[in-house]
């Protein structure tokens, strides 16, 4: 396998530990469940494991029971539930079953999700095409709370987990990471000849390398190119900081791609986010679900984008809110105006301040620049939509739509009654509630008559007392 990721030359199973309760996350949800950028912890595990081209995925589970198995079921994904919890030797053992046992075995966890598919392919080639055991270790300069990687004449004998440490073994740098390659043959004969006399009363996966030793196989080691690739989360501090790791590395990725950002320190892509040449990003920006921002894009500064396609040369303001919309080349938004789903504006559209357009669609050079409301309209081309104009498209019980046909002119404090279509070319006089069809061509308006009462006087509040 190329160290640079990609299919490995075997199938490979893989073996994902997610039955952790997380009493530290103090939390309902499942620990595997709670999300980085975006994405539940095990379902960065799974796209790992299937961007190695994993053969076989089994997920062992326990706590949280059938809500991690509804949130990443998958036709590729085979289920082993762990009850009690009695160690990771004591999990990986009731995969078992799930396994080619022809095929090495690669055991990763659900509550590591930043594992790297180049860091596994150097991990599987040690393992030389899965007959050895390959352990992947990192060295930490404070290796506090992990097992250590006992080695003897620089080959590993075993691992200690530092509640059986001693003081001596306690000072070794070089931590297990819990990660390994085993071929599952060899699984089948050590999983059954574990013991959990030790501090934990556990089950200890690590207890193989041991066994390993014992029989003459080799045990080989890999490392991580960082050690973020392996740290595991048990507490919602561990959670932030991962969080700010991965969003560190996408902002990254988009810096080398020629992305301008702002403040790469201050951006949160908990999607897909995908740019084309000269996009500028300014700080505070939050992007969800799938985003496309073409060439020459600008999003402005506190501006959240869920599943939606910005055009080229577009320009989206401060303080917007788009979702589920699309903006078209050369248009310009907000600030603080707000697409909601079914929006989807076409070539040189402004939608200004405290405008909301929804399930609509908006013509070429069109606009809409101050408090607006557009809902289940089509709107045409060089269409101005005065301060003020709502569309009335809800009747209390269905939604009715509008139609404004090109070149129309919408008056300031318009009411469009929907169903009602204003014709080509019309114009509505500002303060109009129009609930029949307007003609084209024309100018329509309702207005009471302009009166003044002659002598009338404002009423004077009393004093008290």
């Amino acid at each position: 396998m190329s160290p640079k990721g990609g299919a490995f030359a075997m199938p490979v199973n893989v073996v994902i530990l997610a039955a952790g309760q997380g009493r530290r996350m103090h939390s309902d949800l499942p620990k595997v469940l709670h999300p980085i950028a975006g994405k539940a912890m095990l379902a960065h595990v799974l796209d790992t494991a299937r961007g190695l081209g994993a053969g076989r995925i089994c997920v062992v589970y326990g706590h949280g029971g059938e809500r991690v198995r509804e949130a990443a079921a998958a036709a590729d994904i085979a289920w082993a539930k762990q009850e009690p919890q009695l160690g990771t030797g004591h999990a990986v053992l009731q995969a078992l079953p799930c396994l080619d046992s022809r095929a090495p075995t690669l055991v990763l966890y659900g509550d590591v999700p930043l594992i790297r598919v180049a860091t596994l392919g150097r991990l599987l080639e040690r393992s030389a095409e899965g007959s050895a055991l390959a352990l992947l270790t990192v060295e930490l300069a404070d290796p506090r709370g992990y097992g250590r990687i006992v080695r003897v004449g620089g080959r590993v004998a075993c691992i200690v987990e530092e509640k059986d440490a001693s003081e001596e073994q306690r000072a070794i740098r070089e931590i297990n990471t819990g990660i390994l390659v085993a071929p599952a043959g060899a699984l089948e004969r050590w999983l059954p000849k574990l013991s959990n006399a030790n501090a934990q009363s556990e089950y200890y996966l690590t207890d193989i390398v041991a066994l390993a030793a014992a029989e003459g196989l080799p045990v080989h080691s890999a490392h991580p190119d960082a050690a973020w690739e392996v740290q595991g989360i048990n507490s919602k501090s561990q959670l932030a900081e991962l969080e700010r790791v991965q969003q560190r590395n996408i902002a990254e990725a988009l810096l080398e791609h020629g992305v301008t950002l702002a403040d790469p320190a201050r951006i949160d892509v908990r999607g897909e986010l995908s740019c084309g040449r000269d996009v500028a990003i300014d700080v505070g920006c939050v992007f969800e679900g799938r985003v496309d921002l073409r060439d020459g894009a600008s999003v402005g500064p506190h501006c959240l984008l869920k599943d939606v396609t910005v055009a080229a040369g577009a320009r989206i303001h401060a303080f917007c809110h788009l979702e589920g919309a699309t903006v078209g080349a050369k248009s310009v938004i907000g600030p603080y105006a707000r697409l909601r789903p079914g929006a989807a504006l076409a070539e040189d559209v402004h939608i200004g301040n405290f405008v909301e357009v929804k399930n609509s669609t908006i013509a070429a050079h069109s606009k809409a620049n101050h408090l607006a409301y557009v809902g289940d309209a089509d709107i045409g081309s060089r269409v101005n939509v005065g301060a003020g104009t709502i569309t009335c498209n809800y009747d209390g019980a269905n939604k009715h739509r509008t139609i404004v046909e090109d070149d129309v002119f919408i008056g300031s404090d318009t009411q469009l009654v929907a169903p009602v279509t204003v014709g080509r070319g019309a114009t509505l006089g500002a303060g109009t509630t129009l609930t029949r069809d307007a003609p084209p061509e024309q100018l329509t308006i309702s207005r009471p008559k302009q009166l003044t009462v002659p002598g009338w006087k404002r009423p004077v509040k009393h004093k008290k007392g």
